[in-house]
């Protein structure tokens, strides 16, 4: 199968029948929209395999309509529902069909009824679940198949030995989300949505699908590449014992590399003429994996795509200490990205929109993206990974602030998280690690942004080594710097700045910039919009920016600086600061000139 083929996989979804009427689905209403929420349907709502890296032909999708109910938290499961919810939007959003906040004190239920092809009798069936925020529980025909706490992170359970013969099957799942009431992860989502907070996600927001999976089969992958060596190892994880694994590499369906062995062990694949992954040429071979059993017959087959890609530190011919992609310089910058959808909240309305704002991002110019406290579909990733864009992936934050010093002066004094919130944030940061960890177009990692839950900062950021050595580490951007990790980052607004450099880390502005504008017929409300600092024109805007990149082009060669994130990428709610409009309608500035003036500086350490 190819990359193409790996990203668009819809045709062979099996669709499921919840037992309603389609016809009754209509958005809930938004101040605003975009132009795919037109496209969204009850009968074809993100229909594509949503898993890239891990890629099975069966399976069926339960996107679509559901049964829902609203009722106080401590309550058990409704006997009736309260109406129907459009599975992955979530229940706050406009094209989720409902518009409602949930809050702590209530529980968000879900029901709808499915059917097991018969072709798949005599296989584990798989429920996975790309993301529900926050605590989940699941159930299938009456008994409990699983729970799961965290709003970011792909989960799954064998729901097998629950289902009852043939026939229709019945799936019931409760969601409990005490958004900034708890003590979870959450990013910008409070109750009270304002200036830099936005509106919160409760419950499924991305897609939830079965599949079928032999005993012994691949429950994941490990593709770790290694760009000196021209090598890429592959380690299937399997359950069954005496499998052989069998991994092919190919570029455009030529075979380059084949290697063969054991089930939870590293094959080595080396690539001839290796072809490296970076933005101006972002090379990707397809992958293919299969298990055979001691009786020769092959149990499983995933498809996947990986990338010769090395991230690193190094010396600049001035002895400054740089970030290196693939050996080389390269300035990093791009613009902040919070992922948020006027129609769909945390979710893009179709996959067309999850798309466009990465390929707008590369037209601007730009050679990279930080993902702001917030974890994507892998579709997003996989995005990434085909246009060219590096990400710095953030962790989403949550709890209280610690005391911080936006001037990256303060006195090592650290939050003290409560043991329910720690362990809720390291299980979460590791699972996001793992669920990322073969994504090529990730370089770095940022646990902590501002001060924000900063907490253990030494320790977690050495765990992050510790778990990921092939990436770099962002240990606090913008917030208490300890002399760990990779990268010294401050940020200041509109700037630009220069973090002195110390000689063994590199110097990174995290956020600069959050010009505003404001346009009539394109914000959230009418009037009261914020930004850190506004202007009245698009030509006052242009004026100013261009004036931004001109200050910041000396700090790159005079001051050692490796990195510029410039706020933001989209308006979002009330907040104005957006290269776009929110509704991904007006691009706030003439795109050829200010995508000309982004290439001089991302390509300004590789001339």
């Amino acid at each position: 199968m190819n990359r193409l083929a790996l990203g668009t996989l819809a045709g062979i979804l099996l669709c499921a029948s919840s037992g309603m009427s389609f016809g009754e689905w209509k958005r809930a209403g938004s101040p605003i929209e975009t132009r795919w929420a037109k496209d969204v349907t009850a009968e074809n709502v993100h229909a594509e395999y949503p898993r890239p890296q891990l890629v099975r032909k069966e399976w069926q999708n339960l996107n679509g309509l559901w049964e829902y109910a609203i009722q106080p938290e401590k309550e058990p499961a409704p006997v009736k529902s309260q109406g129907e919810i459009l599975v992955p939007f979530p229940v706050e959003s406009s094209l989720s069909g409902v518009g409602k906040r949930v809050g702590p004190e209530q529980r968000l239920w879900y029901r709808r009824t499915f059917s097991i092809p018969p072709e798949w009798k005599g296989m584990r069936i798989k429920l996975n679940v790309g993301a529900c925020d926050w605590e989940t529980t699941v159930w299938v025909n009456g008994t409990k198949v699983g729970e799961h706490r965290g709003g970011y992170d792909p989960f799954a359970f064998d729901i097998t030995d629950a289902l009852k013969g043939d026939g229709e099957q019945t799936i019931q799942i409760g969601v409990w989300d005490p958004s900034d009431a708890g003590h979870q992860p959450r990013g910008k989502q409070v109750r009270k949505p304002e200036g830099i907070w936005y509106t919160p996600t409760t419950g499924i927001w991305q897609t939830i699908w079965l599949e079928p999976v032999a005993t012994g089969g691949i429950e994941d992958l490990t593709i770790v590449p290694d760009l000196d060596q021209s090598q890429i190892r592959v380690t299937a994880k399997v359950s069954g014992r005496e499998m052989t694994v069998r991994a092919v590499l190919e570029d455009q369906i030529e075979v380059v590399s084949r290697a063969e062995g054991k089930g939870n062990e590293a094959l080595v694949l080396t690539i001839p003429n290796p072809k490296p992954w970076s933005p101006g040429s972002p090379h990707l071979y397809d992958l293919q994996v299969e298990v055979v059993g001691s009786d020769g017959k092959i149990v499983d087959v995933v498809e996947s795509y990986a990338a010769l890609r090395k991230s690193s530190l190094g010396k600049d011919e001035k002895g400054g200490v740089r970030m290196l992609l693939n050996n080389e310089p390269i300035f990093h910058f791009g613009p902040l990205d919070q992922g948020f959808w006027p129609d769909g909240l945390y979710t893009a309305p179709t996959d067309e929109a999850l798309k466009y704002d990465i390929e707008m991002t590369k037209q601007l110019g730009f050679n990279m993206i930080r993902k702001h406290v917030k974890v994507e579909p892998a579709r997003w990733y996989y995005w990434c990974d085909v246009l060219g864009l590096m990400v710095w992936q953030d962790m989403p934050s949550g709890e209280a602030a610690a005391p911080w010093d936006p001037f990256g002066k303060f006195d090592g004094k650290e939050l003290q998280r409560s043991e329910e919130s720690a362990k809720n944030f390291h299980y979460e940061l590791e699972n996001m690690l793992d669920a990322l960890k073969n994504v090529p177009s990730i370089v770095v990692w940022v646990p902590f942004n501002e001060g924000w839950g900063q907490f253990e900062t030494v320790a977690v950021t050495k765990r992050v080594q510790e778990l990921d050595p092939t990436r770099l580490v962002n240990c606090a951007s913008g917030g208490n710097d300890f002399p760990v990790g990779d990268i010294y980052d401050l940020h200041r607004y509109p700037g630009p700045i220069a973090p002195k450099p110390d000689g063994t880390r590199t110097a990174v502005l995290g956020e600069y910039g959050g010009l505003g504008l404001p346009l009539s017929g394109h914000t959230w409300q009418s009037e009261k919009n914020w930004g850190y600092k506004s202007f009245k024109t698009k030509e006052e805007l242009t004026a100013a920016y261009l004036d931004l990149l001109e200050k910041l082009a000396p700090l790159i060669r005079e001051n050692e600086l490796s990195a510029a994130v410039y706020t933001q990428t989209t308006d979002v709610e009330i907040e104005i600061n957006g290269l776009m409009t929110y509704d991904r309608e007006v691009m706030k500035m003439p795109l050829e000139k200010i995508a000309e003036a982004n290439r001089k500086i991302s390509e300004s350490l590789s001339e």
